[in-house]
């Protein structure tokens, strides 16, 4: 295969006997995904879609199973936590088989959501349930993140680069998985300069 690509004329290129331009690659004549039934759903926190964070991939990846698997979706942006519930409901309302909702204000109603509509399944990501309660409801699954483990990471980096050994943090709101990194950072510093 090496040699034959080395015979082969330059990208954009076609010999005189050949006026058709070159054949397209195998990606460009793949046939799309067959349509599927199933519908997958998501609903943002108050961050939206396009937060550059939890909400932003989650709904990358919804949109990549669209385009790679041929399923079918729905999603809502929440924009106050007062509409969390209600755009749960809207979900399950637009008989999605499973309801993806994203971020760890929308944990009480996706669980609540999840005990009442046993026939639709959730994901909870970035949702602190804790694994007594996701085994209480069987159509849900909470999926966290080791946030201690990245903030050791930059804890270990930030001691490595500083000149002066003095280190600090700004940190977002005052909540479990902020407060996970702050730990993992100060232990990742300290690890460098024992």
């Amino acid at each position: 295969a090496l040699a034959l690509a080395g015979c082969a004329e330059p990208p954009g290129q076609t010999t005189p006997t050949d006026p058709v331009a070159p054949s397209p690659t195998a990606t460009d004549t793949a046939a799309p995904p067959a349509a599927s039934d199933f519908k997958a759903c998501m609903v943002s926190d108050a961050g939206g879609f396009d937060d550059k964070s939890f909400n932003e991939t989650a709904y990358k990846g919804l949109t990549d199973a669209v385009a790679q698997l041929g399923i079918q979706k729905g999603e809502i942006e929440s924009n106050a936590e007062e509409e969390f519930a209600g755009n749960v409901q809207a979900m399950i309302d637009a008989k999605c088989d499973l309801v993806i909702t994203v971020g760890f204000a929308l944990a009480d109603a996706t669980q609540a959501a999840a005990k009442a509509n046993p026939n639709v399944k959730f994901i909870g990501i970035d949702q602190f349930q804790d694994t007594a309660k996701v085994g209480e409801i069987a159509n849900l699954a909470g999926l966290t993140f080791p946030e201690d483990q990245a903030g050791y990471a930059a804890g270990v980096l930030a001691a490595k680069l500083s000149k002066t050994k003095v280190l600090g943090q700004v940190l977002g709101m005052q909540i479990a998985p902020v407060e996970k990194f702050a730990k993992g950072f100060e232990a990742g510093a300290k690890s460098v300069a024992s």
